[in-house]
Protein backbone atom coordinates (compact mmCIF):
# COMPACT_ATOMS: atom_id res chain seq x y z
CA UNK A 1 0.00 0.00 0.00
CA UNK A 2 0.83 3.61 -0.50
CA UNK A 3 2.44 5.13 2.78
CA UNK A 4 0.92 8.71 3.99
CA UNK A 5 2.52 11.73 2.44
CA UNK A 6 3.14 14.62 5.01
CA UNK A 7 2.96 17.95 3.64
CA UNK A 8 2.86 21.93 5.19
CA UNK A 9 6.27 22.26 7.69
CA UNK A 10 8.28 25.12 7.81
CA UNK A 11 9.54 27.87 10.25
CA UNK A 12 7.76 30.06 12.45
CA UNK A 13 8.18 32.07 15.26
CA UNK A 14 6.84 31.61 18.67
CA UNK A 15 3.19 31.95 19.02
CA UNK A 16 2.49 31.39 15.23
CA UNK A 17 0.39 28.95 13.20
CA UNK A 18 1.14 26.63 10.77
CA UNK A 19 -1.41 24.00 9.21
CA UNK A 20 0.09 20.22 8.42
CA UNK A 21 -1.34 18.08 5.80
CA UNK A 22 -1.12 14.17 5.38
CA UNK A 23 -2.30 12.66 1.78
CA UNK A 24 -3.09 9.78 3.76
CA UNK A 25 -3.69 7.31 0.65
CA UNK A 26 -5.96 4.81 2.78
CA UNK A 27 -8.62 2.82 0.32
CA UNK A 28 -11.64 4.31 0.18
CA UNK A 29 -14.06 0.68 1.64
CA UNK A 30 -11.41 0.55 4.53
CA UNK A 31 -11.91 2.41 7.97
CA UNK A 32 -8.91 4.54 9.46
CA UNK A 33 -7.61 5.59 12.82
CA UNK A 34 -5.39 8.32 11.61
CA UNK A 35 -2.75 9.81 13.71
CA UNK A 36 -0.25 12.58 14.09
CA UNK A 37 3.27 11.88 15.94
CA UNK A 38 6.25 14.06 16.47
CA UNK A 39 9.65 13.52 17.26
CA UNK A 40 12.62 15.95 18.14
CA UNK A 41 15.76 16.05 18.08
CA UNK A 42 17.45 13.49 21.11
CA UNK A 43 14.07 12.63 21.72
CA UNK A 44 11.72 9.42 21.40
CA UNK A 45 9.20 9.80 18.68
CA UNK A 46 5.69 10.95 20.81
CA UNK A 47 1.82 10.71 20.29
CA UNK A 48 0.91 14.08 18.86
CA UNK A 49 -3.65 13.58 18.19
CA UNK A 50 -5.98 11.05 16.91
CA UNK A 51 -8.94 11.11 14.80
CA UNK A 52 -10.76 7.63 14.97
CA UNK A 53 -13.12 5.95 12.17
CA UNK A 54 -15.96 7.62 13.96
CA UNK A 55 -14.39 11.14 14.51
CA UNK A 56 -13.45 10.96 17.70
CA UNK A 57 -10.11 13.21 18.25
CA UNK A 58 -7.75 12.82 21.18
CA UNK A 59 -4.62 14.72 22.21
CA UNK A 60 -1.94 14.60 23.53
CA UNK A 61 -1.74 16.62 27.07
CA UNK A 62 1.15 19.28 25.87
CA UNK A 63 -0.75 20.22 22.95
CA UNK A 64 -4.49 20.47 23.90
CA UNK A 65 -5.99 23.54 23.47
CA UNK A 66 -3.01 24.63 20.55
CA UNK A 67 -3.59 21.96 17.68
CA UNK A 68 -6.58 20.45 16.26
CA UNK A 69 -6.76 17.29 13.98
CA UNK A 70 -9.01 17.36 11.25
CA UNK A 71 -9.76 15.26 7.53
CA UNK A 72 -11.58 16.76 4.71
CA UNK A 73 -15.19 15.59 3.58
CA UNK A 74 -13.46 13.21 1.36
CA UNK A 75 -11.83 11.91 3.91
CA UNK A 76 -8.69 11.61 1.91
CA UNK A 77 -6.34 14.15 3.44
CA UNK A 78 -5.36 14.71 7.35
CA UNK A 79 -4.46 18.12 8.87
CA UNK A 80 -3.04 19.63 12.01
CA UNK A 81 -3.86 23.09 12.78
CA UNK A 82 -1.39 24.49 15.14
CA UNK A 83 -1.67 27.83 16.92
CA UNK A 84 0.07 29.29 19.49
CA UNK A 85 3.47 27.65 18.63
CA UNK A 86 6.04 27.14 21.20
CA UNK A 87 9.79 26.32 20.55
CA UNK A 88 9.26 23.07 22.02
CA UNK A 89 6.68 22.27 19.19
CA UNK A 90 10.31 21.44 16.76
CA UNK A 91 10.01 18.24 15.82
CA UNK A 92 9.59 16.21 12.90
CA UNK A 93 6.08 15.60 12.18
CA UNK A 94 4.55 12.33 11.03
CA UNK A 95 1.45 10.86 9.94
CA UNK A 96 0.68 6.95 10.87
CA UNK A 97 -2.40 5.42 9.18
CA UNK A 98 -3.99 1.80 10.84
CA UNK A 99 -6.83 0.10 9.27
CA UNK A 100 -9.83 -0.17 11.60
CA UNK A 101 -11.24 -2.77 9.21
CA UNK A 102 -11.32 -6.32 8.59
CA UNK A 103 -11.95 -5.84 5.13
CA UNK A 104 -9.74 -7.61 2.40
CA UNK A 105 -7.19 -5.43 1.11
CA UNK A 106 -7.26 -3.39 4.33
CA UNK A 107 -4.52 -4.18 6.15
CA UNK A 108 -5.56 -4.50 9.46
CA UNK A 109 -2.44 -3.77 12.58
CA UNK A 110 -0.33 -2.48 10.20
CA UNK A 111 0.90 0.61 10.80
CA UNK A 112 1.47 3.09 7.44
CA UNK A 113 4.10 6.13 8.55
CA UNK A 114 4.79 8.97 6.10
CA UNK A 115 8.54 10.62 6.15
CA UNK A 116 7.73 13.50 8.18
CA UNK A 117 7.50 17.13 7.83
CA UNK A 118 9.60 19.34 9.63
CA UNK A 119 8.56 22.31 12.12
CA UNK A 120 11.03 24.77 13.35
CA UNK A 121 10.27 27.56 16.11
CA UNK A 122 11.86 30.08 17.01
CA UNK A 123 12.05 32.09 20.19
Amino acid sequence: QVPPVESGGGSVQTGGSLRLSCAHSGRSHCEYDLSWYRQAPGKEREFVATVDSFGITNYADSVKGRFTISQDGAKTTLYLQMNSLEPEDTAMYYCKRASTSTLPGCNNGIDYWGKGTLVTISS
